[in-house]
């Protein structure tokens, strides 16, 4: 089960990926196992060495009861140091940011890929728009024969 960030790859230009661990509580990895949840406006800051992700939208467990906490509140990520300090290096440069891509499941734990991204602007998101409808051309041609 993977939950997509589909506009972080339409609004800005992936450098490099990373996969990272994330701190939930119980209720909140139910609801990710069913899907309930959102990477639409997150973002990644750093702060004193270690990497929280701030806006992401886990939905509320229906059976948690009083275990609920707030839906949007700043979640720990886990990396190494090495990794943390490789990445604040890299977005000390202008106009680099930290954005998450996907959110998935591996040995029932919950990793997010992040990327090291840069914002693209309105003409390089048309050029992108074009790469794909020629993609979907050539791919419905080859299917025709």
């Amino acid at each position: 089960m993977e939950i997509l960030n589909r506009k972080a790859r339409y609004d800005y230009e992936i450098f490099e990926k990373y996969i990272a661990g994330i701190v939930l509580t119980g209720t909140e990895i139910k609801s990710i196992r069913e899907g309930k949840c959102n990477l639409k406006d997150s973002y990644i800051i750093i702060n004193n060495n270690e990497a929280f992700v701030l806006n992401m939208h886990i939905s509320n467990y229906e059976k948690g009861s009083f275990n609920n906490l707030d839906e949007k509140r700043t979640r720990k990520l886990l990396l190494n140091k090495k990794e943390i300090l490789k990445i604040n290096e890299k977005i000390k440069v202008k106009g680099y940011t930290i954005i998450p891509l996907k959110l998935f499941l591996q040995n029932s734990k919950a990793k997010l890929e992040i990327g090291i991204c840069k914002g693209k602007h309105t003409y390089d998101k048309r050029e992108t728009i074009k790469e794909r409808d020629i993609k979907r051309d050539v791919n419905k041609q080859f299917k025709y024969l």
